[in-house]
């Protein structure tokens, strides 16, 4: 299978670490020969059930990635917040945050990716207090969470579904993180993700992209290709040098996927060859 880095794009094209039923080492390893780059999607259950990898699986990875120019992203495992229920300071989430970004140093990520939480305010209007209380609270935990890395950017928010588009913007900006861009959610609330793309600009590390149909992170087969072929001519016309994860999981969704990008791709830059 042809690697999408053969098609010269300025951004990497990556998906999940949820396509084949192994541990992480197995998908990046059967991921390597057909795309750049995988997304870690992790989680540490209270009941026990967890698939955090051991320092010395971090360092199989570090060892792959570094001989075989794959790069990671790395998904974060809460929603982010500054303070616990209680007025705990920093929140659970920031402390696993603060834990999973040390565990995952030595995989020089492209980005960690992560939510903000923001459920209670999320229809406010602009100068709602408690709005403006709450982007007050999450840079102070944005900023927590980046203390320790030298290129803060390197945290990227996402745009969550059910949320406005530029919801995470102000919060973002004022902290200096990055952003990912998540295509697919915008699909989802029926929103045109091009203005998404231009706003988020330089602070973009990563593009989340994903089909929907009557669920969500469907395989990108799904996309009508008018609207996926925006995105991707938009991408270009950006210059993004970022990363595309394809977000989907199981084998299927990502051959699919892979196969709706790469045509949406060629029809794109066939377009502009005619023009040219």
């Amino acid at each position: 299978m042809m690697n999408t880095r053969s098609l010269g794009l300025p951004f990497r094209i990556g998906t999940t670490s949820y396509i084949v039923e192994d541990d992480l080492l197995a998908n990046a390893r059967f991921l390597a020969p057909s795309v750049e780059d995988m997304q870690l999607v992790l989680f540490d259950l209270p009941d026990g059930a967890s698939n955090l990898p051991s320092p010395v699986e971090v360092a199989a990875l570090a060892a792959f990635g570094a001989a075989s120019g794959f790069s990671y992203t790395v998904h974060l495992l809460d929603d982010l917040r500054l303070a616990d229920d209680n007025g705990r300071t920093p929140s659970l989430p920031l402390r696993r945050a603060h834990q999973l970004l040390d565990l995952t140093q030595s995989l020089e990520p492209w980005a960690w990716v992560g939510h903000l939480d923001g459920r209670t305010v999320r229809t406010a209007d602009a100068e709602d207090p408690a709005l403006l209380t709450w982007r007050d609270a999450t840079v102070k935990a944005l900023r927590l969470t980046t203390a320790g890395l030298q290129a803060p950017h390197r945290l990227a928010i996402e745009n969550l579904e059910g949320y406005p588009a530029e919801f995470v913007t102000p919060v973002v900006t004022r902290a200096g993180v990055g952003r990912c861009v998540d295509v697919g959610h915008l699909w989802l609330d029926g929103i045109d993700p091009l203005p998404a793309l231009a706003a988020a600009g330089a602070r973009m590390r990563v593009v989340h992209i994903h089909g929907v149909n009557e669920r969500d992170h469907a395989s990108l087969a799904y996309a009508p290709p008018d609207a996926l072929d925006a995105v991707i001519r938009t991408l270009l016309e950006m210059k993004f040098g970022g990363v595309v994860t394809l977000e989907v999981f199981g084998l299927e969704d990502f051959q699919t996927s892979r196969q709706a990008l790469m045509g949406s791709v060629a029809r794109v830059q066939n377009k502009e060859r005619s023009r040219s």
